[in-house]
């Protein structure tokens, strides 16, 4: 039997189960919770909403709980990787997406529990199985961490 997502109320997100059938990770890895605004090899926005309940604040840090940034940057890569399976039609049963690079990365402002990030990503440029994207993690009006990443799908 195969599992279908079911349609979104909008076409241009999408859920959980969606993001679960598109990109390999778990918890406590999977840093995407849905995605919006997605438009076909060009752009789209993720969204990951923290809660005191993520493992990685047992240790940074116990008295001023703070997500790490290299974690901003893997959730950009998830929201990439989910932009590019939905484009690509990547079939996740042989296929997997690996992350290449990491370019000109800021860090401007934590993330703590209780906030909802918004990463809004964008393809740069896009050559067969190959992308680019600038990307940005957002809480409310506020730059939290940007990034250039690059990533390929590789046989598995």
């Amino acid at each position: 039997m195969t599992r279908r997502a079911p349609v979104a109320a909008n076409p241009t997100d999408i859920d959980i189960t969606e993001i679960l059938m598109r990109i390999p990770h778990r918890f406590p890895f999977l840093l995407v919770d849905r995605c919006e605004d997605y438009k076909p090899s060009e752009s789209i926005v993720g969204i990951k909403c923290v809660t005191m309940n993520e493992p990685f604040f047992q240790g940074h840090f116990p008295s001023y709980p703070v997500m790490p940034a290299v974690l901003l940057i893997e959730a950009m890569a998830q929201t990439g990787a989910v932009l590019m399976s939905k484009s690509l039609e990547v079939d996740v049963g042989g296929k997997a997406i690996f992350f290449m690079s990491a370019d000109n990365c800021r860090f401007r402002s934590p993330v703590r529990p209780g906030d909802v990030v918004r990463m809004p990503v964008r393809v740069v440029r896009h050559r067969g199985d190959v992308f680019k994207f600038a990307g940005q993690a957002m809480v409310g009006d506020k730059v939290a961490a940007e990034c250039e990443f690059a990533a390929m799908v590789v046989e598995t």
